[in-house]
């Protein structure tokens, strides 16, 4: 197909039709307001691997020296647990400062001295930073290792992930209704 922006994507052809003329009839038909915001386009010289669950979830995720059963595994898993980084070192420095600071606060007060203090920090961080990693969260399909004990085993490296959503990134407008009925009353 090569489409490499949304526009590309719209005015792609499958079979007769447009992809947006598709999608202009798929919204006749079902009445929703379906529309094509974003698009993820991977070339890769390493195994790919997707997966779309219930059709309003999509991943594909890219492995260095990996099977195509790993990779798909991969994206199952990506899917499920949504991890916003492959590995602890992908982890923006201020993301960390966050955790340092909010694992400091939590343990100021302990009377620990100040060498006990950082290592209970960096416990912290470092739990929390493997929690949040793909690579340091149980692997959904089997959960007596973790993510990157996998990789380990199989002697692959996961490069790259990306995550689809149906509905993500959309604004959605929180109503009080409440608040809504009393200003309408004149009592707000």
């Amino acid at each position: 197909m090569g489409a490499t922006d949304v526009e590309s994507l719209k005015a792609a052809k499958i079979g007769d039709d447009t992809i947006d003329e598709s999608r202009q009839a798929l919204v006749a038909k079902v009445g929703e307001n379906v529309q094509i915001r974003r698009l993820s386009l991977l070339t890769s010289p390493h195994t790919v691997g997707a997966y779309v669950h219930g059709g309003r979830i999509g991943v594909i995720v890219e492995v260095k020296d990996g099977s195509e059963d790993l990779a798909r595994g991969l994206a199952m898993h990506v899917a499920a647990m949504n991890p916003p980084y492959v590995s602890p070192d992908q982890v923006p420095a201020e993301l960390v400062q966050k955790e340092k600071d909010i694992a400091m606060a939590q343990v100021k007060d302990s009377g620990k001295s100040p060498e006990i203090l950082e290592k209970m920090i960096s416990g912290k961080v470092n739990k929390t930073l493997s929690e949040m990693c793909l690579t340091g969260q149980p692997y959904v399909l089997d959960t007596n290792m973790t993510v990157e004990a996998m990789l380990k085993k199989e002697g692959a490296e996961v490069v790259s992930f990306t995550r689809l959503a149906v509905g993500e990134g959309i604004e959605k407008k929180e109503d009080d209704f409440a608040s809504e009925v009393m200003k309408q009353a004149g009592l707000a």
